[in-house]
């Protein structure tokens, strides 16, 4: 099937808008997981549309406990290094391994975690039955709405998190005049917390410590401060809750400040609230409109028509009705969107911290766990923001960009101190307040390509962006340093001399040593040589780019040719070590040596068909193992997994496992409950980020060089549209297809770029001009 391509001019909206969607429900929420989330990029909520009482959990991303410290690297690491290389190399693993937990494990004395804050209370005054009630989230405008009558009298609210004015607001209207009375309060937080009020405003005032992850004393200091402002009414205060009797309607005002990076709680919090309150509710709330509307109208996902009957049941019937089996291209699409309402809710530009763990929203349970709602470097955080480039969302990567230049000034003291190495390294888990040590836990703990893995985000932005100036300022010095560090820490290996890392894991699992023993630490790791590879390989191409430090290029590339290859093992699986040991937990939930596949492309069916068939057996073998450990964030992983492996039908079957079976009533994904010692389901932002990420591969796939259209279509979606998708190289590609077969992609770009383009087993090459659209057709 050869392609045709025409070239015209470019209308910058050639189809029309498809709406993002909404969530809705037919009932107020009960738990957590039925609450609706807003979010500014630093203040979120979430929204349960309650009858006598609304509530609204608040989170704050800089309300972290903790502080940073200079006594977290062993002091014994450095001389014991080689000891513990020589122990493994000459296959004494459990005695490295128990040298390792002695010598070079972290010792995190107040790492901290970010803490859930309080609930903000409106309780409804109204008596009587509620009769047509419904609350819904709008993905296009991120407004949270509730809406029923009570006794002749409709309630209408509308909660939001405004980007612009630094608030939380919440806006209620009543039909009859006079007839709304409520009054606020604030419910129990998980740390001390002053209330008062302070001209006419509640204010609550404390410090985020608990002893868990810190010890107690240490933590940000932290203001909320609630303004109630009212149509009509009377009001009073006392020292703990705002009252309002007989308005027409009111609107209510939520701000936080914290002591984060040298804040001002109490002042940051009263300016924030006198800003937002000199607005009105009017210029407020259109303010936020345009500023959510205009990231999430950049893109758009048509997978089909839901039949009409299931289209008008509630999200969660929905979704349950999924489960068993039910067909719903639409509530797939609306997932999609999903991830990118989170994204931009949880995180913005000028965002003081990333996404972590759990996003924005801390439903308290992996802060009070042994995890900590922290930054895990070792799949979490990476995945939390896979959505982020290729559906037109790459401002909101700022703050992780942020977060990964701050680790390499931190990171250094760690490589040199522990490793004796130049550059910079980071491990398994980060914080606030620049964390690099190893963890504090064997299995887990030593994870040396951390820092590695999320310094790739940077090339990511270079790829999709192509800013020069980027690449050569902030890019290109994070790269470089973390390819110093692994130039002077990678050893060879004394069998083929091929150079690995070690000692360090693959990512939390474990192997059997020949002696039968448990062991996590090894020398060269394939996760670990997939991501030096990496760092070599982009340090290589942006030094050529740049024209810069040509001797480094050389060292790089020289260091690079002597890595260990990928190797097959007798079950004919992709091999996660360097040589074939047992795996301890072969149902374990993480896969990170398959990076090479996604997000990488050092393995591909085209280019490496052989170790394309090992990494597929490695996936059959982990998912048919009895206990597999299915998680959100590895459902994710196979569905990228699979569309990089062109296998559309299977990576339907894991999206659709990831909505029903990992993902909650309102559609947030989930830890589950049993799995690395999580209690009961335990939220995480990377499911739904990685789930819309998978998606898009789905339908598009780029490595700079080629663009490749409908790779990994599914039969289930033999019609629809997708618009605002992203290739690297700055293209912006719009795609329809229809009985399973493209009918025409729109290619646009803003700077002049040459590329190829494929669909199936047909290519064509391309020039783009700034200005211009190029459609591509199929020659039926």
């Amino acid at each position: 099937m050869p392609l045709n391509a025409f070239a015209g001019t470019d209308h910058s909206d050639p189809v029309t808008p498809l709406p993002a969607g909404s969530l809705w429900y037919g009932a107020p929420a009960t738990r957590w997981f039925e609450a609706l989330p807003i979010g500014n990029g630093r203040l979120g909520g979430m929204v349960y549309g309650g009858t006598d009482v609304d509530r609204i959990q608040l989170s704050e991303s800089t309300a972290w406990s903790g502080a940073p410290s200079e006594t977290d690297v062993s002091e014994s690491g450095r001389e014991q290094l080689a000891t513990i290389r020589a122990l493994l190399f000459a296959g004494e693993h459990a005695k490295a391994q128990e040298l390792s937990a002695k010598h070079l494990l972290g010792h995190p004395t107040s790492f901290g975690t970010n803490l859930p804050l309080p609930e903000v209370r409106i309780e409804h005054l109204a008596t009587g039955p509620v009769q047509d009630y419904r609350r819904n989230l709008g993905l296009d405008d991120g407004i949270a709405r509730s809406s029923f009558t009570r006794s002749d009298v409709t309630y209408a609210t509308e909660v939001l998190a405004s980007h612009p004015a630094r608030v939380v607001a919440y806006r209620v209207t009543a039909s009859t005049p006079r007839s709304l009375s409520l009054q606020v309060d604030v419910g129990k937080a998980v740390f001390p917390l002053m209330r008062r009020t302070v001209e006419g405003d509640l204010v609550l005032s404390g410090r985020a410590v608990e002893t868990l992850h810190s010890n107690g004393r240490d933590g940000v200091d932290l203001t909320i401060r609630i303004r109630l402002l009212s149509d009509g009414g009377t009001q009073d205060t006392d020292d703990d809750t705002l009252r309002l009797d007989g308005a027409d309607a009111a609107t209510l005002l939520v701000a936080v400040g914290t002591s984060w990076r040298g804040g001002t709680p109490d002042t940051d919090a009263a300016a924030a609230l006198d800003a937002a309150a000199r607005q009105g509710w009017s210029h407020l709330r259109a303010a936020h409109v345009a500023d959510v509307s205009a990231l999430m109208g950049r893109a758009a996902l048509d997978l089909g028509r839901t039949d009409p009957a299931l289209r008008a049941l509630p999200t969660d019937e929905r979704r349950d009705l999924l489960a068993r089996g039910g067909e719903d291209p639409e509530l797939l699409a609306l997932y999609f969107q999903y991830g990118r309402y989170l994204t931009v809710a949880g995180s913005r530009h000028d965002s003081p911290l990333p996404l972590a763990l759990q996003g924005l929203w801390n439903d308290g349970l992996a802060s009070s766990a042994s995890w900590t709602n922290d930054f895990h470097l070792d799949m979490n955080t990476q995945q939390n923001y896979w959505a982020a480039e290729p559906t037109g969302l790459p401002e909101c990567q700022e703050p992780l960009l942020r977060l990964v230049e701050n680790l390499r000034r931190s990171g250094r003291d760690t490589a040199s101190r522990l490793y004796g190495a130049r550059g910079w390294v980071a491990h398994t888990v980060t914080n606030a307040w620049g964390y690099t040590a190893p963890g504090r836990g064997m299995g887990w703990g030593l994870n040396v390509t951390g820092g590695a893995w999320i310094a790739l985000q940077h090339w990511e932005r270079w790829e999709y962006g192509q800013d020069t100036d980027f690449l050569r300022e902030r890019a290109y010095p994070v790269l470089k340093e973390a390819a110093e560090f692994f130039l002077d820490y990678l050893v060879p290996e004394p069998e083929h001399g091929w150079l690995v890392t070690g000692p360090s894991d693959s990512p939390e699992n474990w192997y059997l040593a020949p002696s039968g023993a448990e062991c996590s630490v090894s020398m060269g790791p394939t996760a670990d040589r997939v991501f030096v590879e990496a760092v070599f390989r982009v340090c290589e191409q942006a030094s050529q780019r740049l024209d810069v430090d040509a001797v480094f290029r050389e060292r790089v590339a020289e260091a690079r040719r002597r890595l260990a290859p990928f190797r097959i093992g007798r079950q004919g699986q992709l091999q996660e070590w360097l040589h074939d040991f047992e795996e301890a937990v072969p149902s374990h939930r993480h896969t990170s040596h398959l990076m090479a596949l996604y997000p990488e492309r050092q393995i591909s069916p085209r280019t490496t068909p052989e170790l394309a068939g090992a990494a597929r057996v490695t996936i059959d073998r982990r998912e048919a193992a009895p206990g597999w450990e299915q998680t959100e964030w590895a459902e994710a992983n196979f569905i990228a997994y699979y569309a990089r492996l062109l296998d559309g039908d299977t990576a339907l079957h894991h999206v659709r496992s990831l909505v029903a079976d990992a993902s909650e009533a309102n559609l947030l994904s989930f830890s589950r409950g049993g799995v690395a010692g999580a209690a009961q389901n335990i939220y995480s932002f990377d499911g739904n980020a990685g789930g819309t990420a998978g998606i898009a591969e789905m339908l598009l796939q780029s490595d700079g060089a080629e663009i490749e259209l409908l790779p990994a279509l599914p039969t289930a979606w033999p019609h629809g549209h997708v618009r605002g998708l992203r290739a690297r190289g700055g293209i912006h590609v719009d795609i329809t297809w229809s009985g399973g077969r493209l009918q025409r992609a729109t290619l646009r770009a803003a700077a002049p770029r040459q590329v190829r383009v494929r669909y199936r087993d047909n290519s064509l090459e391309l020039s783009l001009l700034p200005g211009q659209s190029c459609e591509v057709t199929p020659d039926h």
